[in-house]
């Protein structure tokens, strides 16, 4: 990060729920709940793509992907926020501020854009079921996982190297470093950082949400094609429990990023951040995989064995 010459702060004070004492236990044990799950399931999603092979599958996975990124995602914030719970008072230095900041920021756009992909891949899956496995192969797969990461890696850095700030205050009404709530601290001019988060929204936010909008417009008429109304409903059900959760994820970090400062009070910012810091990772592996009849076999057989 690109800063003036001097600053005069070297380590920040989070607030976090400290101006709410009268819900530390509440939010504690949501937290406590929400993280446990995070790991339990996402966890358990990574294991059976590992030792099934019938789960070698390019759906399954991006699926492992999502979830280890929940799981890194939720790892750098919830942890602090739970021990914060029981602290009035939580510093972090400058340097490991930075690195919070930048590391969530990677792994949330990695995110952005591997639901894009998953959503390209279930369109070729539905919309072209003969040529799936020569389209969606290994190496096709691997380059688009790996073009979510460097992509995320790249836009972080432009953002991050962009950013101009002198800080003047050190109270960071958060529950993490997070780049909005760091500029209400500068006594600089933040337009030109308002400008750079508003373009990277739009390639990180605005442009794979639109492109997973019109995947499930192109999903929508081979679904309508299904003869079974059992199956039609199944398939419209799924589909809309994919769409419940990407539109928290989106809309939510949406509404964080994108929408003017003056517009949000630090108070909404801060709790909008829960659904989809921490209710993301919990919902995305009950909606994507647990439900599915190739996972829950893959449970029964790793079950069996072990019994």
């Amino acid at each position: 990060m690109a800063m003036d010459n001097v600053t005069a702060v070297f380590e920040f004070l989070l607030i976090g729920i400290s101006n709410y004492p009268e819900w530390r236990v509440t939010f504690f044990t949501f937290l406590l709940i929400t993280y446990l799950s995070t790991l339990l399931g996402n966890g358990l999603i990574i294991f059976l793509v590992y030792v099934d092979p019938h789960l070698h599958t390019p759906m399954y996975f991006f699926l492992s992907n999502l979830s280890f990124l929940d799981i890194c995602y939720g790892t750098v914030s919830m942890p602090q926020a739970l021990v914060h719970c029981f602290s009035t008072y939580l510093y972090l230095s400058y340097p490991r501020c930075l690195t919070q900041m930048s590391v969530s920021l990677v792994l949330a756009t990695a995110e952005c854009l591997l639901l894009a992909v998953m959503a390209y891949d279930r369109v070729v899956a539905i919309s072209n079921p003969l040529r799936y496995s020569v389209v969606m192969n290994n190496p096709v797969c691997v380059w688009l996982a790996a073009t979510s990461w460097v992509a995320s890696l790249v836009v972080t850095a432009l953002l991050l190297l962009s950013l101009q700030l002198h800080f003047c205050g050190a109270v960071v009404n958060h529950f993490v470093c997070e780049i909005r709530s760091l500029l209400k601290l500068t006594c600089s001019n933040t337009s030109l950082n308002e400008l750079m988060i508003f373009i990277t929204g739009i390639f990180s936010l605005f442009l794979p949400f639109g492109f997973v909008l019109l995947s499930y417009v192109r999903i929508a008429p081979a679904v309508l094609r299904i003869h079974s109304a059992q199956g039609r409903l199944k398939a419209f059900s799924t589909c809309g429990s994919h769409l419940t959760v990407v539109t928290i994820f989106y809309g939510a970090a949406i509404s964080t990023y994108m929408i003017p400062q003056s517009k949000l009070s630090p108070d909404q910012d801060k709790f909008i951040s829960l659904f989809y810091g921490a209710l993301t990772p919990v919902l995305n592996p009950l909606i994507y995989s647990l439900r599915n009849k190739d996972v829950k076999r893959a449970i029964r057989k790793v079950t069996a064995k072990r019994a």
